[in-house]
């Protein structure tokens, strides 16, 4: 039985010519710069954060380059070269909470200090309380990004996740610790479906309406270490909060899309993922685990081993309370479930390599990335995309085989266990769990146990801070749940403004 079902968990499913993962921004970053060279017409890019002196490409690569490497001073470059070239760049109008990690005076930055073709705007128009956390690139309408990766600070590392590099500094020249982040790349006729996407997304962010013409024998190049998935067809998944003023419907295409492909599970449940606090996946695998008549589950899941200390704090508690409770479920009705991070090591000290990739991979025949986290928001409130590639049962052996490679690769990126016979043993789902925890004591192996921070464990801090998550980390907005009816009839009125404006300052608590 086919998990994706267009219309119920997929906007849609389209064509692709090619299609793949690159793993960490090291790669992801590369891809870009070399395809964005090549853009003819438009270069297209919607994300949660952008900093403008994000160096794209680093070391020797950096240094043999035939111009400036910084983000914006490259787009510059290239409106400089091409008259026919327009940059629009849609940024994610941010929390006043996030403001000490962001560029100031962006809207100052893209707009008037550069070339007049390259547009950038700030979007808040969204759900009170939500944020934009899409995050995607196309080029000339025929090459797409999209995943977990935005081109800001603190995000490039490569796959290596050295303890100490060089090259892993922020753009005040700060070193920053290794980081963990999945990009998939797309040609091909699903690629006008997301420019779709973007048109919609730019106008309603109150830019003019943008008609982009379609590009004939023009195909941009992927370069870089790619993980191709030759698949015919790739899903397009959505989270959408319902709107107060523009009365947009509610689209959870990716919390249902999580939801069927973990029932459909028969024999493996891999996820990487920043967090874990969702009711919607908990319960799909409670509910899963307590079918006895059917297989038994390995289920495997790769968190970071310490959040942020705001983050810890609102969000830290119910993913506690619910990976202990999936641990019970599981040691209950016979499955294995393996809950693990990663480090970097340098002469026995160890650090922690941060897990910010957002992927679920089912039976090695269903695959889903995006910029979508394990939350309640992500797949109720926030604006969320995600590709997924799925292997029909009997058929797309040729699929199947690379997503299990995709399995085998990061999983063999995170043990750090790179000889024949362990990424042997890494591909069988079979005894999976067992073997990845025979690892954690291998003094070779990155691999460790997840855990949980004990300090939330108090019952004083569990009183203080569950009211607190339900505001954080909601799955519908707050305020649009009880007042939706009556609000939408005066959109115009003071009362229905100052409420937007109060949840978007809220936004990203």
């Amino acid at each position: 039985m086919s998990i994706l079902k267009p219309g119920v968990n997929c906007m849609g499913i389209y064509k692709v010519r090619e299609s793949g993962l690159l793993i960490d921004a090291c790669d992801y970053y590369r891809a870009f710069y070399h395809a964005a060279r090549h853009a003819r017409h438009n270069i297209l890019m919607a994300g949660w954060q952008f900093d403008s002196e994000v160096r794209l490409i680093r070391g020797k690569e950096a240094q043999l380059a035939d111009g400036d490497v910084r983000f914006l001073a490259f787009l510059e470059s290239l409106c400089e070269k091409n008259p026919e070239l327009e940059i629009y760049i849609l940024a994610w109008d941010f929390s006043i909470f996030f403001s000490l990690e962001r560029e100031w005076f962006q809207d100052l930055i893209f707009n008037w200090s550069t070339n007049e073709r390259i547009h950038f705007t700030f979007d808040g128009k969204h759900a009170v309380n939500a944020t934009h956390h899409q995050k995607f690139v196309i080029i000339d309408g025929q090459l797409a990004f999209v995943g977990g990766i935005d081109i800001c600070s603190d995000r490039w590392d490569d796959r290596r996740h050295l303890r100490h590099n060089p090259e892993r500094k922020n753009v005040d020249g700060i070193s920053y610790g290794a980081y963990h982040d999945i990009q998939s790349y797309h040609t091909g006729p699903v690629v006008r479906e997301l420019l779709g996407v973007f048109q919609d997304r730019w106008a309603e962010a109150g830019g003019e309406t943008i008609v982009f013409p379609t590009v004939n024998g023009h195909l941009p190049k992927v370069d870089g270490a790619a993980l191709p998935l030759p698949a015919g067809s790739v899903a397009i998944s959505r989270t959408q909060a319902r709107d107060l003023l523009a009365l947009r419907e509610q689209i959870q295409e990716i919390r249902r899309l999580f939801i069927d492909a973990i029932m459909a599970a028969d024999r493996l449940v891999y996820m990487e993922n920043q967090y874990f606090s969702s009711q919607a996946i908990f319960w799909a695998l409670v509910s899963r685990m307590k079918e006895r008549q059917r297989p038994k589950l390995e289920i495997v899941l790769i968190l970071p081993d310490r959040l942020p200390f705001t983050e810890e704090l609102f969000l830290g508690l119910p993913q506690m309370k619910m990976l202990k409770g999936l641990k019970e479920v599981a040691a209950e009705n016979g499955h294995r479930l393996g809950i693990y991070s990663t480090v970097c090591t340098d002469n026995g000290e160890r650090n922690m390599t941060f897990i910010h990739s957002k992927l679920m991979l089912v039976d090695d025949r269903f695959l889903t990335v995006g910029s979508a986290n394990a939350t309640n928001r992500s797949l109720g409130l926030d604006t969320e995309l995600n590709m997924s590639w799925e292997a029909e049962v009997g058929e797309g052996r040729e699929l199947e085989e690379s997503i299990r490679r995709v399995r085998i690769s990061l999983l063999t990126e995170h043990s750090a266990m790179y000889d024949e016979g362990a990424e042997n043993r890494l591909g069988q789902i079979e005894g999976l769990v067992d073997y990845l925890d025979s690892l954690v004591d291998n003094k070779e192996s990155r691999l460790c146990l997840y855990q949980p921070d004990q300090s939330l464990e108090g019952i004083g801090w569990q009183g203080a801070l569950e009211p607190v998550t339900r505001i954080v980390d909601p799955e519908r907005p707050q305020v649009e749940e009880f007042v939706f009816e009556s609000l939408s009839r005066f959109e115009t009125s003071k009362f229905t403004r100052g409420i937007l404006l109060l949840g978007q300052w809220l936004s990203g608590l």
